[in-house]
């Protein structure tokens, strides 16, 4: 009887290994044919690439140069605050590319031509890990506002600034000696030219306010460079200088935190050279401030007297003042007392000559009467 037992077991788990076989490749045809989701005649599951990611997710190349941003980087980005809502930065930069076309011809005897090439915001952290190495960074102090600024000079620039001054042939490029540090001469000369853009750029920021712009320290390394925290936002510009076959960029970079004392000036949306300042109303509002007509009273001499008697006043009732044909007369606009004189005639009117000229005080409330 055992013998027969341990030969029908063998039997049955062949018979239950077969029939586990069937139903393993009965439910592989019916995933074949329902698909991955179930349902028949469904796709099955696709993989996707790397670029069909980065276009979900929104790190394309037209994001990192400007273009429409969307996904991730569009939700990191959102607490940037976007240069288009300071209108008057565009007309700041305009001024500084036509003053720094004329100065830098005169700073190289050469025929300069600058122009801007974009303005974008991002974060300072970003800016300074994407500047191209070697470059000259130049940390300057806008004294009013009391914050700093960076201001880098490309290689190119830094090169062709040096052909430049120390006579180079024109028609050749200027020679790149890669892998070593900047000689004194070159920083020297590149310091005097950075010297002039500040300046420049203190002459573009005049007329909306006064900013001198002082130069601190020159720096090659960008980590010492660091004038703001790596997560707050900036505004960047970038400015394209060519001088005939040589050139090269230099881009001038302002923190929010600098801009933020100016930023209800930069506010303004105001199309022309005055920022904000408009002649002919300063001069029409001028011209009705001298021919306003205002009240003056000539008091001769004032009594006290109870209110009992003054409400018992009739109809023909006479008052006697101290004041004779000699006492001096004060001048009273309402409350406000402007000056003195004395009870005169001229012709057939009565007439007060002054004997002092208007009080500060009297000025101002006349200022703020009208």
């Amino acid at each position: 009887m055992a013998d027969a037992a341990e030969t029908e077991a063998p039997e049955a788990t062949e018979a239950e290994d077969a029939s586990g076989d069937d139903l393993s490749e009965e439910w592989q045809s019916m995933v074949g044919e329902e698909g991955s989701d179930g349902q028949p005649g469904a796709a099955p599951e696709r993989i996707l690439n790397q670029d069909e990611i980065d276009s979900l997710l929104g790190f394309s190349v037209s994001d990192e140069e400007g273009g429409d941003k969307s996904g991730i980087r569009a939700i990191i980005n959102s607490a940037l605050v976007s240069y288009e809502r300071l209108p008057m930065l565009e007309i700041v930069f305009d001024r500084l590319v036509r003053l720094m076309t004329t100065s830098l011809r005169n700073f190289t005897s050469d025929n300069v031509e600058v122009s801007l090439d974009n303005i974008s915001s991002m974060r300072f952290g970003d800016y300074l890990n994407s500047i191209p190495l070697p470059a000259i960074l130049s940390v300057f102090r806008a004294k009013q506002l009391d914050n700093y600024g960076l201001l880098t000079v490309d290689s190119n620039l830094i090169y062709s600034i040096v052909d430049v001054l120390l006579g180079g042939r024109r028609g050749n490029s200027a020679m790149r000696m890669e892998g070593r540090p900047y000689t004194t001469i070159e920083r020297t000369l590149v310091q005097r030219m950075i010297e002039v853009v500040l300046q420049d750029a203190k002459s573009a920021f005049e007329p909306l306010t006064e900013v001198d712009f002082a130069l601190e320290r020159i720096e090659t390394n960008p980590r010492f460079a660091a004038i703001a925290r790596p997560a707050n936002a900036a505004i960047l510009v970038k400015l394209r200088v060519d001088m005939e076959d040589r050139g090269g960029r230099i881009e001038l970079l302002l923190p929010y935190a600098t801009l933020e004392p100016i930023r209800k000036m930069l506010l303004q949306q105001f199309m022309g050279e005055k920022f904000g300042r408009d002649n002919i109303w300063e001069s029409h509002l001028a011209t009705e401030l001298w021919s306003t007509q205002m009240e003056v009273s000539a008091v001769l001499d004032e009594i006290r007297m109870p209110l009992g008697k003054v409400m018992d006043m009739k109809v023909g009732d006479t008052f006697y003042l101290d004041a004779s044909s000699d006492s001096a007369i004060e001048l009273k606009c309402g409350s406000v007392p402007l000056t003195r004189g004395r009870m005169g005639r001229l012709g057939y009117n009565v007439a007060v000559r002054l004997d002092a000229p208007l009080t500060s005080r009297a000025k101002k409330a006349l200022l703020r009467k009208v």
